[in-house]
């Protein structure tokens, strides 16, 4: 078949594909993840690109204007390659400025000073150990063969009554002995009755004893290189996960995994996305990757099952039940990760279908399991979960937010990279100031930034509390387009997209379903154990939107319950958090067993108390007054001059 060259720019990378190729396919093989929230279904319309020059089939949409059509826009997802292209990705299709996620790890919480009061099981514990030996040479007398020699330099030196040895590291044995003068090193699997040698080293290597803590996200990876030795992180690397281009959320990784090979591409994707974060850190840290003795990595139950190349068709479907929950301890090798053979790979615990292991991580890493107090834990990110308990007992629940908290189904939603609004405040006029990260020019909006935007167009009166626009107000800001009504943020000269950017009533629409689908979820929590608001005492907020949020803006739009602020704590990155303390510990990675099985799921796709505390969440802040009094003060004095309210 003939084959086809496709540059791509503004970065000029090169990649060939044969005709016919899909051309969203074609720029995640060569490492661009472009934006496609719907994963190629055609619905979202982000991942627009410019045919610069080159012939293709298809790519015209309803999504793309006339004006667009005419200066070469095609959507990627439906563009199918017939010749050599050149191919420009617009600044608002892009998602390749990974600095942000790199500033978010060095700042997100791995070890905290206040370990102790976090996680008081916490001791540096590893999984697997070294053990330096130095042993008799052989004689004709002392004639025992090498293995037996290590069992008895093991027994007498360390008290082992015995061990067994993985073939591979049986292979070593003859060789190494006599090269280092029989003084060598044994790493040591240390589970069941009997502990296994996985891997032997010449000399005294106890002090170059390695492991990768990884957060295997929706969304991002996140790698943390840590030294065993003294419990360290030494290097922190990050990426976006590959997958990305076949997907934004767990549901269109699902429905794509089903199609031909999807499954063992999406496999493949985040398998290479995890190499490269491992290989960063160990470049950073100047380590060989032969010192890593093993990884520890959390993720929801769909990146678990996507990662071990398990179909995860049935957690899609009643009664949502995966392939595993359980704690998962194979060789990294097994899963396509071109790592040595000695290298472990443990896999965290989930709950339930949507309740896994990230969660059980976060729980792990915040100390809630072994509290007396009663603690909230909100993860929000591209999925929603909570989590409410203590030490007695756990209940948690997955939200169906939807995208819109990552921007997906929001006309100029981003994902929090440079140039996306983060903070928006409104004055009296009507006119907007943005913050944006990176302090760039705008290019959309993440998720901090719509809640922070959707509280001051409240609290300005510029929106009533249905979302709806008030078209009397003093401004040329809100505008009807298209018939549907928006607010203008940024105008063209302003931004870096080279067009508007505007908030819409559908966008609005979106918010108010994600930020009340997650305040029924604690609701319905709450009610499942006959408790309140205020009987909560801390409320742990994780995931990548909590790291940008502002607390006051969230309870004004009643994403969160109206409480103290000082009862808020934000950790960032719950789930390599966990998974860097059980890389440390082994009484925390067994306690993240006993946590998975101690929480009970409550199931709210079919509950009926769920659908009226999220029909009841439908309003700015909320349908009762009651519950949010504060926040119905600060609406009676809107800022916004106005002439009427619809």
């Amino acid at each position: 078949m003939k084959e086809y060259k496709v540059i791509f720019y503004p970065g000029g990378e090169e990649a060939n594909a044969p005709h016919g190729e899909n051309l969203l396919r074609v720029a995640a093989a060569a490492g661009l993840y472009i934006t496609a929230s719907c994963g190629g279904n055609q619905t979202c319309g982000k991942c627009k690109v410019i045919i610069e020059s080159g012939e293709i089939e298809g790519g015209l949409s309803d999504k793309l204007s006339p004006e667009e059509i005419e200066k070469g826009y095609r959507m990627a997802c439906t563009s199918k390659i017939k010749s050599d292209l050149e191919v420009r990705i617009p600044v608002e299709s892009q998602l390749s400025d990974k600095r942000v996620l790199t500033e978010a790890t060095s700042k997100r919480l791995l070890i905290p000073e206040s370990l102790e009061t976090l996680a008081p099981e916490y001791k540096l514990n590893p999984l697997l150990k070294k053990y330096y030996l130095e042993l008799p040479l052989p004689t004709l007398k002392d004639n025992i063969d090498d293995y037996s020699r290590l069992k008895r330099g093991l027994k007498q030196s360390y008290n082992f009554p015995d061990c067994s040895i993985s073939l591979s590291c049986l292979k070593t044995i003859p060789g190494l002995l006599r090269k280092s003068g029989f003084k060598v090193t044994l790493t040591l699997l240390e589970t069941g009755n009997i502990p296994e040698i996985v891997k032997i080293e010449e000399g005294d290597r106890t002090a170059e004893h390695y492991c990768i803590a990884i957060d295997i996200g929706t969304t991002s990876i996140y790698a943390a290189l840590i030294d065993l030795s003294q419990g360290e992180v030494l290097a922190t690397a990050s990426d976006y996960n590959a997958q990305i281009a076949y997907g934004e959320d767990i549901i269109n990784r699902i429905v794509y995994s089903q199609k031909g090979d999807g499954l063992k591409t999406l496999q493949e994707a985040v398998v290479k996305t995890i190499e490269g974060a491992i290989h960063r850190v160990l470049k950073e840290a100047d380590i060989s990757e032969d010192k890593i003795s093993y990884l520890v990595a959390a993720g929801n139950t769909t990146m678990t099952h996507l990662l071990l190349g398990l179909d995860p068709k049935y957690i899609r479907e009643a009664p949502y039940i995966p392939a595993i929950n359980s704690t998962l301890q194979i060789q990294a090798a097994e899963v396509g990760l071109d790592l040595p053979a000695h290298v472990c790979l443990y896999l965290f615990p989930g709950a339930a279908g949507y309740i896994g292991g990230d969660i059980t991580a976060g729980v792990l890493g915040t100390g809630i399991a072994q509290s007396d107090e009663l603690i909230l834990f909100i993860d929000i990110g591209t999925n929603g979960e909570v989590v409410l308990g203590n030490s007695e007992w756990m209940v948690a629940a997955a939200c169906s937010a939807g995208p819109a908290f990552e921007g997906g189904t929001i006309k100029h939603g981003m994902r929090a990279t440079f140039g996306a609004i983060e903070q928006v405040e409104i004055d009296e006029n009507c006119e907007p100031m943005l913050i944006t990260l990176g302090h760039k020019p705008p290019k959309g909006i993440c998720g901090a930034g719509l809640i922070s935007l959707i509280a001051e167009l409240l609290e300005t009166g510029i929106i009533n509390q249905r979302g709806k626009f008030n078209t009397g107000l003093s401004t040329t800001r809100i505008r009807t387009k298209g018939g549907t009504k928006e607010y203008v943020l940024a105008f063209k000269d302003e931004t870096g997209i080279d067009e508007d950017i505007v908030i819409t009533e559908p966008d609005i629409d979106d918010l108010i379903r994600a930020k009340g689908a997650m305040y029924a979820g604690v609701s319905t929590l709450l009610n499942s154990v006959g408790l309140g608001i205020s009987d909560i005492s801390r409320i742990i907020i994780a995931g990548n939107l909590g790291f940008h949020l502002e607390v006051e803006k969230a309870i004004t739009i009643g994403l969160f319950p109206e409480v103290d602020y000082s009862k808020f704590t934000f950790i960032g990155n719950g789930s390599l958090l966990g998974a860097t303390l059980s890389a440390c510990s082994r009484e925390m990675f067994e306690k993240a067993d006993e946590i998975a099985r101690s929480i009970t799921n409550i199931e709210l796709s079919d509950n009926p108390e769920f659908m009226e505390e999220y029909m009841a969440a439908l309003f700015l802040p909320h349908t009762e007054e009651k519950r949010f009094p504060e926040v119905l003060k600060r609406l009676s004095k809107h800022r916004c001059r106005r002439t009427e309210v619809r």
